[in-house]
């Protein structure tokens, strides 16, 4: 099958042409018939396999021209880059047409987005929130919406986006055509689908969450942080090989700390993009990345969906992914357009539980190796250790509730587990007993008081005299 089997206009075909493509994907061959023909489609690929396009084309085809002020088709994303990238596909693929599209989101001021909404649109690509606030505030008109697509819609769903997209559901008109786009369908998403779309067809080019056969896959045990960092560096040191490479990690601070690090110790120039750096950053960074100015992105898990990067050669999980799905999304950043390319994820003791999870979703194993020789196998600080220990504590008890572990609370020794530092290091606090006297508090007490820790210094306390005053 050709793309011209889809009976898409000149304009399409002269685009997809230019853009090198002969043959459409499975989910391509699947979804573009069905979506010209009208119908609500439940779309299942995995990521990196042309799902953009699947709905992009026949939207596309139905719009085919600039008419009128108000957008006739929107596209719900999860994130702003996400959002970026699905516009800059409208502007490869239709840019031999007149139709006008714009992207919405936040972290920018609203003012240039409400001046090119007044101008006109018929394509509109937004995240939830910044699409709610434009309408209530009287810039967005939504009564001529013909299409809705939602993409990665179980990421929108882990962000808490649904009321947003349940209040949008309740204004824009009820007859349209309705797509749902997603690398995994768990109970969740087809409940949405349920609420969302009407006699879907379930378009799966690949099983759910199934990790894509161009990406090669490994797995290194490794016992503390330290040891990480020092199997990153082995890697990072391989130039030619390990020529464009994104790194993900769990969360920002970690992201911060490993770019200061490699930014001192690899001659590269190294970027970080996650939730804290400024839009315009994050933009400049990931453009940067694209352009191969840049070897080395380190980013959390913001940047692990719908970003569309060629020739990345190697991801790396820094840490494993606690939201399961995220590693499918992690490693198909590379492996793209039928390139091959390499995952690598570190795993100490405390992340085997999750990794076994992941396992099971994927449906394979991922290969172990053993640690390269000439890596530096650091000893385990012990507070390092002790989270460890009680992170599996915690696994297990999710396993079996029964369980006890090393770190429940023991009352008869006295001992109260404390809440969480702000450096993640948990303390342990001793309840101080109250019915010691102490010589350096001068704490006494009356015949009959009862002995309350709440007590202070020089007050007696018991039971009000009757028929007298109290002191």
């Amino acid at each position: 099958m050709t793309f011209a089997d889809f009976n898409l206009n000149k304009q399409l075909l002269t685009a997809v042409e230019e853009l090198g493509y002969s043959e459409p994907t499975p989910i391509q061959e699947k979804a573009i018939p069905l979506a010209l023909n009208g119908q609500d489609l439940l779309g299942i690929a995995q990521t990196g396999t042309g799902k953009t396009a699947a709905y992009l084309l026949p939207l596309l085809m139905k719009v085919k021209y600039a008419q009128g002020t108000n957008p006739r088709a929107v596209i719900l994303a999860p994130t702003r880059e996400l959002a970026m990238q699905i516009d800059e596909q409208i502007t490869i693929l239709g840019k031999n047409t007149d139709i006008r599209h714009l992207a919405i989101y936040g972290g920018l001021g609203p003012k240039t987005q409400k001046e090119k909404l007044a101008q006109g649109i018929d394509i509109l690509v937004a995240t939830p929130g910044r699409m709610i606030d434009l309408y209530l505030d009287g810039y967005l008109v939504l009564k001529e919406i013909k299409t809705m697509v939602l993409d990665e819609a179980d990421k929108m769903m882990d962000m808490g986006f649904m009321p947003q997209i349940r209040r949008l559901l309740e204004v824009i008109p009820i007859k349209r055509q309705n797509m749902l786009f997603s690398a995994t369908m768990g109970e969740r998403v087809l409940r949405l689908s349920e609420e969302f779309l009407e006699n879907p067809t379930i378009v799966e080019a690949t099983a759910s969450a199934t990790a894509a056969e161009t990406v090669e896959q490994e797995l290194y045990e490794v016992p503390n942080f330290k040891t990480k960092v020092n199997l990153l560096m082995h890697f990072l040191y391989q130039k030619e090989e390990f020529n464009r490479v994104i790194v993900f990690v769990r969360t920002k601070t970690i992201a911060e700390n490993i770019f200061r690090f490699l930014d001192r110790k690899i001659l590269d120039t190294v970027k970080v993009i996650h939730a804290n750096k400024g839009q315009n950053t994050r933009i400049n960074s990931m453009e940067a990345f694209k352009e191969g100015n840049v070897r080395i992105l380190v980013a959390t898990d913001v940047a692990a969906r719908g970003l569309d990067i060629t020739k990345v050669s190697h991801v790396f999980n820094f840490d494993v992914p606690v939201i399961y799905e995220d590693y499918v999304h992690r490693i198909g950043r590379t492996g793209r357009a039928k390139e091959i390319g390499k995952a690598i994820t570190f795993m100490t003791k405390a992340e085997a539980w999750h990794i076994a999870k992941i396992e099971k979703i994927i449906r394979m194993p991922v290969p172990r190796l053993p640690i390269p020789e000439g890596v530096p196998i650091t000893e385990t600080p012990f507070d390092e250790e002790q989270l460890m220990l009680r992170e599996i504590d915690n696994q297990r008890k999710k396993d079996d509730p029964t369980f006890q572990g090393a770190f429940h609370e023991k009352k008869d020794r006295g001992f109260k587990v404390a809440p969480k530092s702000k450096t993640g290091i948990e303390k342990l606090e001793v309840k101080k007993s109250a019915d010691k006297k102490s010589p350096k508090q001068g704490l006494t007490l009356g015949k009959t008081a009862s002995k309350s820790k709440s007590a202070t210094p020089g007050k007696r306390y018991g039971p009000k005299p009757k028929g007298k005053k109290f002191k």
